[in-house]
């Protein structure tokens, strides 16, 4: 297990068997994102891209209850933020690339930047007082990066949730396919790390062409995904790793993967 402050200690970084935890460390003001935790963040990134030894990431808040409530509006006040900048927050796959699996442990509520944040996430997992709200509208922002939300919500949903700002429940996200697991509070840490292991222990090469295939479909059509799924797995069945998965299971034993 290794343990790392990001840039201050607003963010932290810590690896448990293969698995980086990524907390937001503002318990004070809900973990809400500012300077410091945006800096935090990048370096957090950074360093989970470069970790060998971290095969998934998983981020979460500090305390239980608040994942993330959103921008710290202070701060922007003070500043007279107006248009952010697209390199405002380190998001997955548009402002920074993150080629391995992330999770977002949801311990609270997530409210506008806190849902962009579990958004970019690749899978959610969520404590059963977690809240999901899109609050820009409330105080005249605007949700930019929510352009994704109709492809993981019913667009319906996203509407609702875009224009009245009003959250929603962690069984309610569940239901409409923002998160894929619900648990009580108490069990989140433990249920997140489970998940990240469970992905963790499987050939890096698959779970990544996995993750970019499932991305790329939703930029196309039916066949240029097919033909954009045969270009990302190609160098999957050409690799080491898919000769050593069937070699491992004719000799009964773990596949000891070596990502390429």
């Amino acid at each position: 297990m290794t343990e790392m402050n990001a840039a201050t200690d607003a963010v932290t970084y810590e690896v448990v068997d293969h698995v980086a935890w990524v907390r937001l460390n503002r318990p004070e003001a809900r973990n809400a994102i500012n300077a410091a935790v945006r800096a935090g963040l990048f370096q957090a990134v950074e360093r989970f891209n470069a970790d060998t030894e971290a095969k998934v990431l998983i981020l979460t808040g500090t305390g239980d209850a608040a994942f993330c409530a959103g921008g710290d509006l202070k701060e922007m006040a003070e500043q007279g933020l107006a248009l952010p900048p697209r390199d405002f927050i380190p998001y997955f796959g548009r402002t920074v690339a993150v080629n391995k699996p992330t999770i977002a442990a949801v311990n609270g509520v997530a409210y506008a930047g806190g849902f962009l944040l579990a958004q970019m996430c690749d899978l959610v997992v969520a404590a059963d007082h977690a809240r999901f709200a899109v609050t820009e509208v409330k105080v005249g922002r605007g949700s930019p990066w929510a352009a994704p939300l109709p492809w993981l919500i019913p667009p319906r949903v996203a509407l609702q949730l875009l224009m009245t700002g009003d959250p929603i429940d962690a069984t309610r996200a569940r239901e409409v396919g923002l998160v894929n697991e619900v648990v009580p509070a108490k069990q989140l840490h433990e249920a997140a790390q489970e998940l990240g292991e469970r992905i963790a222990v499987n050939a890096p090469l698959s779970v990544a062409a996995s993750k970019a295939m499932v991305y790329a479909s939703a930029d196309r059509g039916w066949h240029d995904a097919l033909d954009e799924a045969d270009r990302i797995w190609e160098p999957v069945y050409l690799s080491a790793d898919a000769q050593e998965g069937p070699r491992a299971f004719r000799e009964k034993r773990a596949p000891q993967w070596q990502g390429r």
